[in-house]
């Protein structure tokens, strides 16, 4: 990444043609005795103050303020400036939220749609329709996406009448501005896309959720030929997923503390922080009424015991309300295990309880709740998450809750097979053809046999890799979906194959009927995968330090696209 010239007031230039040969001498020989260590000093000192500003401008974009400051300069920009299609009014993030989006307005007499491609030497176009309020308008206002830095990019739109009919074509160019990271702009495509790969993806974009690290953290769009085509800074920590509610807002994380509603322009529309109580861990859905239902940590807790608690986040007001206490829930089991273990949420927190670390939630239409249970192997549905909470039922392996009233909860196998070791993105769907009570859970098995707060128990006893490095030549992960039954109270396993090793993290989608998405966050792998385990696509991302959270496909259809 490009340091940051150190300023040189105007004197110093002034002065710098008549220093003397003998000093030129004397600095010279200063400069061979200190380098390279003094050298690396200033190099990591000027790196540093960068990343600084850096963080503190990001911090600024997340504001009201800045928003609201952007919007009125975007608007006084595009009044002084000409909006027809022969010279449209573009300008290069004016949100600061996107660094390669580009804002285009114009306006026609014909109301069309408008569809887009941006071709730039060296790489596969990238075509969309623009999502434009209405899809035919005279008035055009949206979001291009995914300018490639540094180059020319050649945007050629195309203007479309309800009948299908192409009314014109304008071609623009546009220099792509500098990345804020350090990110790849094409991944290593392991395995090419096939033909049914690039169907089902078409247009979608693959959304990196968290290439963490210990600088600057970005959320990345790539599209399935491997291409940058959107570069998202947050505050810190990650973005967990992206959720779209009837307010027309793409709601996201941008920080432990910060969510955010973002529209298809880029605009941060709305900006909450959590109360002062908790911070945020892991996964959030939208509830009904466009409220967010999160996995949080209680940072008041006496025991310091985290990543046990859900909340609630009203996206109108802000207010966020306390929804269930895990450890209330399950006080016996909370009970037997060793006070231990970290809050990744919170890297500078020492002497924390690491119990049951929930790690997915998926809120059903009934009012209930699945949850991912990292540290206990365990899925969980509760009921009534916004009012009473219950526990329903337990899938996993019962002998981990030995000693505990629990073990009447747990589903029966309807078949044999391995229960998971630390699954990770656990997702409900249904469809239908199945039973009322009937539904499948689609999840990425860790296969990873470790809990640090329960140290006596041997999860190498039920078919679990106890190997904690990624790269162990004898463990697989899996991709897993299960049939559950819940009048039989049964689950079954419909479908399994292996993937790469990853012990910690990761994630798994099911594009469609025939195709899976699977992130093996801890090799920075992602790949799709067919019904068989078959690769149908492969890339690798390079890894900031240690993994990948989470990559999920999104269409953006009625959001950034038509």
């Amino acid at each position: 990444m490009r340091a940051l010239k150190p300023h040189i007031p105007q004197g110093i230039i002034a002065r710098k043609n008549i220093v003397k040969p003998a000093a030129i001498v004397i600095a010279a020989a200063i400069v061979i005795a200190l380098t390279p260590l003094a050298g690396s000093k200033i190099s990591s000192a000027i790196e540093r103050n960068r990343l600084e500003r850096l963080s503190a401008k990001i911090t600024s974009i997340y504001t009201s303020d800045y928003q609201q400051t952007a919007d009125t300069k975007l608007a006084e920009q595009r009044e002084k400036s000409s909006t027809t299609l022969d010279e449209p009014f573009t300008t290069v993030n004016p949100y600061g939220t996107n660094t390669t989006s580009l804002y285009v307005y114009f306006t026609t007499d014909q109301a069309t749609s408008v569809s887009y491609t941006i071709h730039v030497e060296g790489y596969p176009d990238f075509s969309a329709t623009a999502n434009q309020d209405e899809r035919y308008s005279t008035e055009h206002e949206f979001t291009v996406l995914g300018l490639i830095p540094k180059k020319t990019n050649t945007i050629t739109f195309t203007l479309t009448d309800s009948g299908g009919n192409t009314v014109v074509t304008k071609q623009i160019k546009q220099k792509g501005p500098t990345l804020l990271g350090e990110e790849e702009v094409q991944l290593e495509q392991k395995t090419q896309p096939t033909a049914a790969a690039k169907q089902s993806v078409d247009n979608g974009l693959y959304a990196i959720l968290g290439n963490d690290s210990g600088n600057q953290d970005f959320m990345y769009y790539y599209d399935v030929n491997g291409v940058l085509r959107g570069e998202i800074p947050v505050k810190y920590y990650r973005s967990h997923r992206l959720v779209f509610g009837d307010d027309e807002l793409m709601w996201f994380s941008a920080s432990t503390h910060t969510m955010v509603g973002m529209n298809r322009l880029d605009k941060l529309e709305k900006i909450f922080d959590l109360d002062e109580r908790f911070i945020l861990h892991h996964d959030y859905a939208l509830d009904s009424d466009g409220n967010l239902v999160l996995l949080t940590t209680n940072l008041k807790r006496s025991d310091h015991a985290v990543q046990d608690q859900v909340a609630k986040l009203n996206t109108t007001t802000g207010k966020t309300t306390h929804l269930l206490d895990l450890g209330t829930m399950f006080a016996d089991y909370k009970k037997t295990t060793t006070h231990s273990g970290i809050d990744e949420s919170d890297t500078s927190a020492s002497d924390r309880w690491d119990w049951i670390h929930c790690n997915t939630i998926q809120l059903l239409d009934d009012g209930s709740t699945i949850l991912s249970a990292r540290e206990t192997s365990t899925i969980i549905k509760i009921a009534d998450i916004e009012g009473t909470p219950t526990l329903e039922y337990m899938i996993g392996e019962p002998s981990v809750w030995d000693g505990t009233q629990y073990q009447s909860s747990f589903l029966t196998k309807a078949a044999d097979f391995r229960d998971t070791g630390g699954q990770h993105s656990v997702t409900y769907s249904t469809d239908d053809s199945l039973e009322n009570g009937s539904y499948y859970l689609t999840l990425f098995d860790n296969s990873f046999g470790y809990a640090i707060t329960r140290p006596d128990y041997d999860w190498s006893k039920i078919g679990l890799s106890t190997a904690q490095n990624a790269k162990d030549a004898d463990s697989r992960s899996q991709l897993r979906k299960y049939l559950v039954d819940e009048e039989t109270g049964t689950y079954t396993e419909v479908n399994s194959f292996d993937v790469p090793y990853s012990p910690y993290v990761s994630s798994v989608q099911e594009i469609d009927d025939e195709l899976n998405l699977v992130d093996s966050g801890m090799q920075g792998l992602f790949g799709v995968y067919d019904a068989d385990g078959t690769l149908q696509a492969q890339y690798a991302m390079k890894l900031a330090t240690t993994y990948i959270y989470r990559v999920y496909l999104y269409d953006f259809q009625g959001f950034y696209f038509a």
